[in-house]
């Protein structure tokens, strides 16, 4: 089973801004997801929804199988969600405010896991301390603490390491590892590529409200991807040979280099092209390789559809 089903998902405001259609997305149980897209894409309303926040004009969502509208307790106490704000209570003290979300949902008192929990977001010396003393780091940290405290099976992250420093962020990675292994399914939003070039199994691209692209992270990035190989010339070349011209290669670099742009997905015998250089007398200094990252596909990805 699941751990996110969604069908048909839509949702349109009154004012007639039209915020998701049609989505579709099944979440597989153990998995971290990554949900990509740019600013107004739909991301944060496709949350809110799953969270029970929103109210959707379409579709369904189920949610280890419990409709999230019907079943709203159920579906609410198995899911944790850290948004982008840093809404907390600024007087209550660590300890208080993440045993205070654990009480909410119904969860008997287990100061032993509450422990271990800020033990893990490095916030054990700041278990006494009240919110409002606190880092902008620290506080996001008491963020995950809150949704993590009545032990859900599902996390949301909108957005987690917006605004924190680097060593941070990988600490947070580290979490998110840790809690993947222990059986929790992480569905996230970033701005931060790399996060989720390091983090996702997955990939969704929604755009504009609609998703469209979902693939394994190493598949998209083998699918979508293009290889460049660079050859540094040692002597400029004013064009590209024709005896050459099937190969489809460019100068760069006033014709300095000459490169090879193929599929990701495709292999090259480079010992063939070689040897063709050596018979034209072109000689070259040095050669390299560079793959696309995730994010020169996601960006290929959106700007085909502006």
């Amino acid at each position: 089973m699941n751990a996110i089903s969604i069908g048909g998902l839509g949702k349109r405001y009154a004012s007639g801004h039209v915020a998701l259609r049609d989505v579709d997305l099944q979440i597989r149980k153990g998995e971290i997801f990554a949900l990509l897209g740019p600013n107004g894409a739909g991301k944060t309303t496709l949350i809110n929804i799953v969270c029970g926040i929103v109210t959707p004009s379409a579709g369904h969502v189920l949610a280890n199988g419990h409709d999230v509208t019907r079943e709203y307790r159920t579906t609410r106490s198995i899911i944790g969600l850290v948004p982008q704000e840093l809404a907390t209570d600024s007087f209550e003290s660590v300890w208080a405010t993440v045993n205070h979300s654990r009480g909410l949902f119904g969860r008997p008192p287990n100061p032993r896991y509450v422990e271990s929990l800020l033990s893990q977001l490095s916030l054990a010396d700041k278990r006494n301390a009240r919110i409002m003393t606190l880092s902008g780091g620290m506080k996001r940290r008491v963020m995950i603490a809150k949704a993590l405290a009545h032990e859900p099976d599902i996390l949301f992250l909108d957005e987690p390491t917006a605004g924190v420093d680097v060593e941070l962020r990988r600490d947070m990675w580290a979490l998110m590892r840790r809690l993947r292994d222990q059986g929790v399914t992480i569905i996230l939003t970033t701005h931060y590529i790399e996060e989720a070039e390091e983090m996702a199994d997955r990939i969704g691209v929604i755009d504009r409200g609609t998703l469209i692209l979902v693939e394994d992270k190493r598949t998209l990035i083998e699918k979508l991807g293009k290889k460049r190989l660079t050859l540094q010339m040692r002597a400029p070349l004013p064009s590209v040979p024709r005896e050459l011209a099937d190969l489809g290669l460019e100068l760069g670099a006033d014709g300095t280099e000459l490169v090879f742009s193929y599929e990701a997905s495709r292999s090259i015998d480079i010992s063939a092209l070689v040897r063709r250089l050596a018979d034209l007398s072109i000689e070259f200094s040095d050669m390299h390789t560079h793959q696309s990252s995730l994010e020169e596909i996601f960006v290929n990805l959106v700007s085909k559809r502006t």
